[in-house]
């Protein structure tokens, strides 16, 4: 009785482990690899419940058969097979998709599968000629009892990894961009630097933590005791940067103890940290007083003269607009723009 148990306990752990590998995809795939691996088996003949080159396919044994080969592992039935993946709509599919038909008018269980290979064709295995090519929107079988498609996550393209950008010409920022003279020599000078695939990202928001690492990269500072910021830890990647920034007056923290290291820095904070960092509304003074101010801004506004002498030095035209509206996010656009006109003051 006891070894009948095991042996029953020994298949359910077999069937529930085979059940499991069975519905999970697994490493990626580009689509050539996909349509590439599906060509090898044209013509092999068709055979009810069929899973290999050598006994034949059914339709979704040679889904698996083909996907398994590039290492992603599907379900085994057509049906089954389209509960995996994501919705595609027929007008935008894409090499290495799973097409699905059902009945007439794409009606009832689905019951075949096959794969989208380009210009309206899918490969399957096919009752009538075995694994064969056939047009999705012209065949007349298939045609009308297309149902719909799936893309599997793990069937995507190789991402090229481009070099990172460091004489300034990122793909996203182009020369008629207000900011990129300052964001060319920043990225030059090491100050700013950008995002996989050669990216700036300029409209992206600026943390504090992030601006209290770009000024200090400029300044240089070093502070002589570490953060003590609550959601600073001694090793965070801006730690000595924070605790320079605080130590020499430029950005401080808030009352409760944390510094809002992941906090959006504002347009207002941005002027402010960056006359403290380089003293820019003493310098330019004169400018400040003869300056075109804001519709919105006076002296008499928080931070009001800081932003007047931003708009001043500004060399970018990125702040020569009627309006400054102080407590909005800072762009790294934005950013780059201020931090390089406030280098520039002598």
């Amino acid at each position: 009785m006891r070894k009948k148990s095991l042996v029953v306990a020994l298949a359910m752990m077999l069937f529930f482990t085979g059940a499991f590998f069975e519905a999970t995809e697994a490493s990626a795939a580009t689509p050539d690899e996909v349509i590439t691996q599906s060509k090898k088996y044209l013509g092999v003949r068709y055979v009810y419940g069929g899973t290999t080159p050598s006994g034949g396919f059914d339709c979704s044994g040679f889904t698996s058969y083909v996907f398994k080969d590039v290492g992603i592992n599907l379900k085994r039935t057509a049906s089954q097979q389209y509960t995996q993946g994501t919705p595609v709509s027929k007008s935008n599919l894409k090499k290495g998709d799973l097409v699905f038909f059902a009945g007439l008018g794409g009606k009832g269980r689905v019951t075949h599968v096959g794969i989208y290979i380009d210009n309206n064709n899918m490969i399957s295995a096919t009752t009538s000629g075995g694994v064969r090519i056939d047009n999705i929107n012209t065949n007349p079988y298939w045609a009308p009892r297309y149902v719909g498609a799936k893309r599997l996550d793990s069937v995507k393209e190789k991402q090229i990894e481009l070099p990172p950008v460091t004489d300034g010409n990122f793909a996203d920022v182009p020369s008629t961009h207000a900011a990129h003279v300052a964001i060319r020599d920043l990225n030059v000078q090491g100050v700013v630097s950008g995002f996989p695939n050669q990216q700036f990202k300029p409209n992206e928001t600026v943390t504090r933590g992030q601006a209290s690492a770009m000024i200090n990269r400029v300044l240089g500072l070093q502070a002589s005791t570490a953060s003590k910021y609550s959601d600073v830890g001694t090793t965070h990647s801006f730690a000595k940067d924070i605790a320079a920034m605080t130590e020499n007056g430029i950005l401080y923290g808030y009352s409760n103890g944390r510094f809002g290291v992941n906090d959006t820095l504002t347009k207002g904070q941005l002027a402010l940290i960056l006359d403290r960092a380089f003293d820019v509304s003493a310098k330019v003074d004169d400018q400040v007083q003869s300056a075109t101010v804001y519709n919105n801004i006076t002296t008499a506004t928080p931070a009001g003269k800081e932003i007047i002498a931003l708009k001043a030095i500004d060399k970018t035209k990125v702040f020569q607009t009627s309006e400054f509206h102080l407590n909005n996010a800072t762009t790294r656009a934005e950013f780059s723009a201020a931090l390089y006109s406030a280098m520039s003051v002598k």
